[in-house]
């Protein structure tokens, strides 16, 4: 089993650049999979990144790609999205989730953290 924290959220303005990070315990987080989520008001959870256990190869939505980079250090159990370029429709909450293989649909991923809220001022 694996628990999930995320941190690293705030209000910031367009353009700047936030890093978030997602603590997890459990002795399988280097085995997983890993991926980011967010989910705005009124909207469907939508796929932001994704990584592999080793961190080979990583995975990413068009709307965000070449702003974000999802990245993890096994050592220290956490994960990691370093947004940059920040726009208002990048606002949401955002989840960090493990599973067994990387992938862009939640049901991919069996464990999940509660969030942690972006909002990007125009």
């Amino acid at each position: 089993q694996v628990q999930l924290v995320e941190s690293g959220g705030g209000l910031v303005q367009a353009g700047d650049s936030l890093r978030l990070s997602c603590a997890a315990s459990g002795r399988t987080f280097s085995s997983s999979a890993m991926g980011w989520f967010r989910q705005a008001p009124g909207k469907e959870r939508e796929f932001v990144a994704a990584i592999s256990w080793g961190g080979g190869s990583t995975y990413y939505a068009d709307s965000v790609k070449g702003r974000f980079t999802i990245s993890r250090d096994n050592a220290k159990n956490t994960l990691y999205l370093q947004m940059n370029s920040l726009k208002p429709e990048d606002t949401a909450v955002y989840c960090c989730a493990a599973g067994v293989l990387p992938g862009t649909m939640t049901f991919k991923y069996d464990y999940w953290g509660q969030g942690t809220q972006v909002t990007v001022s125009s």
